[in-house]
This record gives structure tokens, sequence and C-alpha cells, in this order.
């Protein structure tokens, strides 16, 4: 329970701070229809935070696992400077800990068909989930889902929220 609350204020907090970020000027466009998301590898039990240590942490390696949430361009799935580092942490992870297994959750913002949304969504998230396993993960430690427009991370209807709601989640298993 505790462990909940701390990663959901280190969430919470990641959110506030890409709300801080510089603004894209991309034009607002929408796209047709695109794929349904799908579920890909397997699901398990692991600790993100090493064991005995603090949450966000890995004992091991000093790696640090707070950030948990790759933000993306306007209709886009390629990962930018900040979401590599991201990335790369926890291949770094992963490659290290076998038996570690993560879910990658895709989202996109409102604009576009909810089909094409899910598309997209899945397409993000697979593009994080090639990047850990060139970064030497497996994929057996990788499960992926795409949510699409339906799990808003900001429910507000201008570029800022936007922003915020063009990201993969990875959640712990």
């Amino acid at each position: 329970m505790f462990k909940q609350v701390v990663l959901s204020a280190v969430v919470a907090f990641g959110l506030i701070g890409a709300g801080c970020a510089s603004k894209s000027n991309k034009n607002a466009s929408t796209a047709g229809a695109g794929s349904s998301g799908s579920s890909l590898g397997t699901g398990g039990t692991s600790d993100l935070s090493g064991s005995g240590s603090a949450v966000g942490t890995d004992d091991t390696s000093g790696l640090s696992l707070a950030d948990r949430t790759v933000y993306f361009a306007f209709d886009s799935s390629d990962i930018d400077g900040p979401g590599q580092a991201i990335v790369s942490r926890f291949a770094k992870y992963l490659a290290s800990h076998p038996t570690a297994k993560l879910r990658l959750e895709g989202h996109a913002d409102e604009r576009g068909t909810r089909e094409y949304n899910v598309g997209l969504g899945e397409r993000r998230a697979n593009a994080v989930s090639a990047a850990l396993i060139s970064g030497g993960a497996s994929a057996a430690q990788i499960n992926i889902v795409s949510y699409g427009e339906e799990r808003a991370a900001d429910p507000g209807h201008d570029e800022s929220a936007w922003a915020k709601n063009r990201r993969v989640e990875i959640v712990q298993l």
C-alpha cells in the first residue's frame, strides 16, 4: 500500500514537471483508422526498486527508476532524448534482472479516432519495447497494452493536456 502511494506521488510529480516542458507548434490534424491493441509477452511479478532499497532505485546499479513515463510528439512514436534516457535505464535494469517484468501502457491524446489512437498507443509501446530489447532486455520481460485516448492523464482540451496524454507508462508487474 505504501509503495503504491509513493509511486503515485512520483508519477504525479513527473506529470507536473512535464507540464512545464516546452510546447511544440504542430498542427492538430486527425487521421484515419488504425489497428487495435494487443498484448504481447508474459505476466509475472518483480520489484523494480531492488531488494531492500528505496522506491525508485536499484541498489545493485544505482539506477534511478523513478521516471516511468516516456512522452511523445504529436502523431509520433519516435522516442526523444529524455525518453531514450528513461528507456536506457530500464533496459539496463531488465538486462541485469532477468526475472523482472514490465507492462508498457501506450496512450494517445484525444485527437483522432478511437481506433487510430489505440493503434498509435500500440506503436508507441512497441517503440519503447524495441528500445528496451535493443538495450539488453528480453521480449519475455515485456507486456504491451494500448489504451489509446481512454485513460487520459490530463482531461483538458488544449496542447498542454494533449502533451501529457501522448505517453507510454512503464508499470512493474
